[in-house]
């Protein structure tokens, strides 16, 4: 596997192993390399800090190209994103922050339509900059609303993703060749994937993002959820791609696994529940304490929201 990092033009598609040094991107090998954040994070710390400063490490998985996106303040908190190239389909639209950069990119790279799998910043954030330049996109009819009307956002996403750019140009409606797009809601109502079936590959979106994932946000519907989970992994994939995790090995094991878990945790959650205790006492006891993401964000993506998810799924 090949990683590159591109900061604003491209020399070669294929990238073998060239540096500039002011360059357009370079390709190394080796493993993939996990970027983890130090010291202590602040709302105010991270307002302070240099979050207009956006990579892209390209990444070649035989027939898929991952680009992974990412700012100095979403590393700092463990965040990046990634879009994913296949034939000439670009796989969601990244952050508003990177947005013109990713655009750039793909204009050069002969991208001819894009999906978008849901309406959040990091996933959708670029499509504005891809309408106006023209290019196709397939979106569902609630994530377009939400562009062209953005909702207020919290503190540590406009941190960490930048403002939405309200969409205003027209779509061009994408029917992309090949490729299948199935509405999987749950994380958001609006969520979809995108399934190739003669390579039996699935792109997830944020359907997966790990199997004990603790954080949720508020408007989250476990219930959708597990059945989307359910629902994929009975397409047994050969090879799924996350938005945020890339790769990500035995795929239809991985999603069985988080859906074991999730209706686990719920499960104890439930016993807490009828025990008496609080949610504060269950998101210690049971979710092992609150974490960076859930003080950052004000409780808006966090165990506490978790916890209130699971007992909206049992009501």
């Amino acid at each position: 596997m090949g990683r590159a990092q591109w900061t604003g033009k491209v020399t070669s598609e294929t990238g073998r192993r060239q540096r500039q040094d002011q360059g357009a991107w370079s390709e190394e090998s080796g493993a993939r390399r996990e970027e983890r954040g130090t010291g202590l994070l602040t709302p105010r710390s991270l307002l302070l800090a240099p979050v207009q400063l956006a990579v892209i490490r390209i990444e070649h998985h035989g027939d898929v190209t991952r680009l992974q996106l990412s700012t100095w303040a979403g590393r700092s908190l463990g965040y990046t994103v990634s879009v994913y190239r296949v034939g000439d389909i670009l796989i969601d639209s990244g952050f508003p922050r990177v947005a013109s950069k990713l655009a750039d990119w793909v204009m050069q790279a002969g991208i001819r339509g894009a999906i978008v799998t849901h309406w959040h910043e990091d996933h959708a954030g670029g499509a504005s900059e891809f309408a106006r330049r023209g290019l196709p996109i397939d979106l569902h009819p609630e994530t377009e609303r939400r562009l062209r009307t953005p909702p207020p956002m919290e503190l540590y996403r406009l941190i960490t993703w930048g403002p939405f750019r309200r969409l205003t140009s027209p779509i061009l409606q994408h029917v992309p060749n090949g490729l299948e797009i199935l509405p999987m809601p749950g994380h958001s109502p609006d969520h979809r994937v995108v399934w190739v079936p003669e390579t039996r590959t699935l792109f997830a979106g944020d359907l997966f993002l790990g199997v004990k994932v603790r954080v949720a946000h508020d408007d989250e519907d476990f219930t959708l959820l597990l059945q989307s989970l359910r629902r994929c992994a009975a397409l047994n994939p050969a090879r799924m791609f996350c938005g945020h995790r890339g790769l990500v090995p035995n795929a239809a094991s991985a999603l069985t696994a988080k859906a074991n878990w999730i209706e686990d945790m719920i499960g104890a959650i439930a016993q807490s529940v009828a025990a008496g205790r609080s949610d504060a006492q269950i998101v210690r006891e049971v979710m092992g304490g609150e974490e960076l993401t859930g003080r950052v964000s004000y409780g808006h993506y966090s165990r506490a929201a978790f916890v209130r998810r699971a007992q909206r799924a049992l009501a």
